[in-house]
């Protein structure tokens, strides 16, 4: 299979130092053909400076504007919904545009991601039912997660297996856990096996835990995966 990912990150289980993303601001174009929608800044805790479609807006946490509501703001990330469907945008993520990431068709069998500048394979998707940011990285061994976004997903990981993981700082303990579910569009994995770590990620990392799951297949900046069974 051709490289279908650049490889920004790493546990003990994939063999590289921790990744930190480039705090630059992004945008993100929304599951059916949706406007591009990045998010800037806040204002205080009840207001959000968001980028739709290139136009600067003010939007209150339970208004919308031009067809974007903003669900939520905390910290550095905000839920927005287009269209009865939600995603969450976060502050300094991954430069550049990316794909929708949303399984095609309806048939729950089939996702299809299309590439950003670098490379990258991003998707929205949940896990145990709590949205969150996907990157595709076929050079780790299992989904991994950062603690503070398993605390914020309510992930009961410290009830997982603990183990020690090598990062460019040294040895660092980690907890493994079985998700009870993972969900990109209509595709849903139960039974997911990840790997929670100390430090930042802008991201959840998408490792082979999931990925084995899929035939996958890469066509210029276009990525499929089939589900096998």
């Amino acid at each position: 299979m051709t490289n279908a990912a650049h490889r920004p990150a790493c546990f003990l289980v994939c063999g590289a130092a921790l990744w930190v993303a480039m705090a630059t601001p992004w945008a993100q174009n929304m599951p059916g053909g949706g406007p591009a929608v990045s998010f800037n800044g806040s204002l205080g805790s009840q207001a959000a400076l968001l980028v739709i479609d290139g136009e600067a807006r003010t939007v209150a946490v339970g208004s919308s504007v031009k067809g974007v509501r903003l669900v939520s703001l905390e910290d550095n990330r905000v839920m927005i919904e287009i269209d009865g469907k939600r995603q969450v945008l976060q502050l300094g993520a991954s430069p550049g545009r990316v794909g929708n990431g949303q399984a095609s068709g309806g048939s729950g069998r089939k996702i299809t991601l299309s590439s950003g500048p670098g490379g990258h394979f991003t998707s929205a998707g949940s896990i145990n039912g709590q949205a969150t940011q996907f990157l595709v990285d076929t050079g780790a061994t299992v989904v991994s997660i950062s603690q503070a976004e398993a605390d914020r997903m309510n992930l009961n990981y410290k009830e997982g297996r603990r183990v020690m993981t090598q990062t460019a700082n040294g040895a660092v303990p980690a907890h493994v856990l079985s998700l009870g579910s993972v969900r990109i569009g209509d595709v849903e994995l139960r039974n997911v096996e990840a790997i929670v770590t100390p430090g930042q990620m802008n991201f959840v990392l998408l490792g082979n835990s999931f990925l084995s799951r899929f035939q996958m297949k890469r066509e210029n900046e276009v990525m499929t995966l089939d589900l096998r069974y």
